[in-house]
């Protein structure tokens, strides 16, 4: 009697997942740090526009001679440290309207680190108060 060995079809695929998914690392890696990256740009554009709804909401309330410091108190009074070292604030007024406009550095993966060479800018307006 003679016996033959028959091989599975699968014998000949060892460990071609394991190939398949060290040639799949680093794509799905540089998703990651993408999707990440974006996420960070979203909420810089977030504090952005938050920050100058606080500013414009202060210097409405403060007296015309104070408004402007308030409005940078308020502006970087929420902000972390990351967004905070390079936040620019300044208000206007005129015709009884106070606007802020509050510009962010976008952080490279990591806040407090790099920045991109491109700022987030939030606006905001209300109008003045009367005594």
């Amino acid at each position: 009697m003679r016996t033959t060995t028959s091989r599975r079809p699968r014998d000949h695929d060892r460990g071609q997942v394991t190939i398949e998914f060290l040639g799949m690392t680093p794509t799905i890696l540089v998703t990651l740090v993408v999707l990440w990256q974006l996420v960070l740009v979203g909420y810089t554009f977030t504090l952005a526009g938050n920050a100058a709804d606080e500013a414009v909401r202060a210097a409405t309330a403060a007296d015309p001679g104070a408004r402007q410091g308030a409005c940078h108190d308020a502006g970087v009074d929420k902000l972390s440290g990351a967004w905070a070292g390079g936040a620019t604030v300044s208000c206007a007024t005129g015709g009884g309207f106070v606007t802020a406009d509050v510009k962010l550095d976008v952080p490279l993966l990591f806040p407090g680190t790099v920045s991109f060479p491109f700022d987030v800018t939030g606006h905001a307006g209300a109008v003045e108060e009367e005594d």
